[in-house]
């Protein structure tokens, strides 16, 4: 397809470009599709993936967090100054721009329904949550970036993240430098959702998901007889107060205003039938979509531990793991998305997430470092009986999403690279 200086990077050239990739798309999307691997157990889906990196010229950094990587595309299209940019010199104002694109690889323990040409070939293992399509996106994106590499000027990194699913892939590709070298400005992320048709974008300001914390909670008395029970101090009963007492953590210390919510989903305690018990634990979740509310529930969750269990006779614990960190969307960001989907698809296409999912979404670490946007992805279509939620057998997509998804990523790239 020819082009003219005044229509390079239009919307409608890029939506153009992409529609021409679909078939190609769809053979990189079903190839990933019936090769899942679980968190940390990526191995053969990096190997596709470099595989067509190689393939396109696209230099990339390997193992990233083990099994990930990160792969960069440099536009050299003359810089603002007249001159092609180089490692050595920066000619525009303040230097290029680096855009990060972040694509999720690993699959989930579900069963897949085998009717499909193209379902999984690992017994029990399935991408039954749009992390294949993520990655085609991803890599679609950067073939055109590519393919036109002299046509633009920046940087672009994408991140093809493990064990988003499992234990965070993201925050130790941070950790380990990612966002760096070269200095990451913008980073953008997009998530299958088979709640909107193809063709619709979920949208969201501010808090999108919330942050999550493992609970482990140890309440230890004094083992007796149970014939006798003067003579102990009966950990079961703490326990019992202690999670009747919890219950008003979100109706009475937490702001209508605000969101959490504590789930207490294990108890374990006692040793016998006649006797009392001297140790019980529980263990849950506390979910959040603030600091300041993740901070002040996990002082209460101490606080009540601790003097429920002394009022009681006993002791009490309160242990918090870390998991992920809220998601919050930079608004300028989710506006330039929204400006975009609505010169491309048109503004009745746009919907705006009411309120925050209080699931996690690993994507927060690399907004820690950046700002940038995460959005949802129509991939729906009821006509051909497409539309299973996420996390299920059934669950595929219209993949015409594919080319849509490659297209409004490039687009939002070359903007936020002309920002310079």
């Amino acid at each position: 397809m020819t082009k003219t200086e005044n229509e390079m990077w239009s919307n409608s050239w890029v939506m153009a470009h992409a529609e021409e990739m679909l078939p190609m798309l769809i053979k990189i999307r079903r190839r990933l599709h019936q090769h899942p691997e679980l968190g940390t157990d990526e191995y053969e889906t990096g190997a596709i993936i470099r595989e067509y990196l190689d393939q396109w010229g696209i230099s990339y950094q390997y193992p990233v967090a083990d099994t990930g990587l990160v792969a960069l595309v440099k536009g050299k299209k003359a810089a603002a100054c007249g001159e092609a940019e180089s490692d050595e010199k920066q000619c525009s104002p303040g230097g290029s721009i680096t855009v990060g694109l972040r694509a999720d690889m690993d699959a989930l323990p579900v069963q897949e329904d085998e009717s499909r040409p193209y379902c999984s070939r690992n017994p029990g293992v399935m991408h039954a949550c749009g992390h294949d399509a993520h990655m085609t996106i991803a890599l679609g994106a950067a073939w055109l970036l590519k393919r036109h590499e002299k046509d633009w000027f920046g940087n672009v990194k994408i991140f093809f993240q493990p064990a988003e699913e499992t234990c965070g892939g993201a925050e130790r590709m941070v950790q380990e430098g990612c966002m760096e070298n070269p200095h990451v400005d913008y980073v953008l992320g997009l998530h299958m959702m088979p709640s909107y048709e193809y063709g619709e974008v979920e949208l969201k300001y501010d808090d999108l998901n919330a942050s999550s914390d493992e609970v482990r909670l140890i309440i230890k008395g004094k083992g007796c007889h149970g014939a006798y029970p003067d003579g102990g101090i009966d950990a079961i009963t703490a326990a019992a107060a202690l999670i009747q007492s919890l219950q008003t953590l979100v109706s009475r210390r937490i702001s209508p205003f605000q969101n959490a919510v504590l789930s207490l989903g294990t108890i374990n305690g006692g040793t016998a039938a006649n006797v009392v018990a001297d140790r019980v634990e529980l263990e849950g979740t506390l979910r959040t979509t603030d600091s300041q509310t993740r901070r002040m529930a996990k002082d209460y969750i101490r606080q009540m531990t601790e003097n429920i269990c002394r009022a009681y006779g006993g002791e009490g614990e309160a242990i918090f793991t870390p998991g992920y960190d809220a998601l919050i969307n930079t608004n300028e960001i989710v506006d330039l998305v929204g400006e975009t989907v609505c010169q491309s698809l048109g503004k009745e296409h746009i919907h705006f997430k009411p309120f925050p999912s209080l699931g996690v979404e690993d994507f927060s670490f690399f907004l820690n470092k950046a700002p940038g946007a995460f959005y949802h992805l129509g991939c729906a279509c009821q006509e051909k009986g497409i539309g299973a939620p996420l996390h299920n057998k059934q669950f595929d997509i219209d993949e015409r999403a594919l080319s849509l998804g490659v297209a409004l990523q490039v687009m939002l790239v070359i903007k936020l690279l002309n920002r310079r």
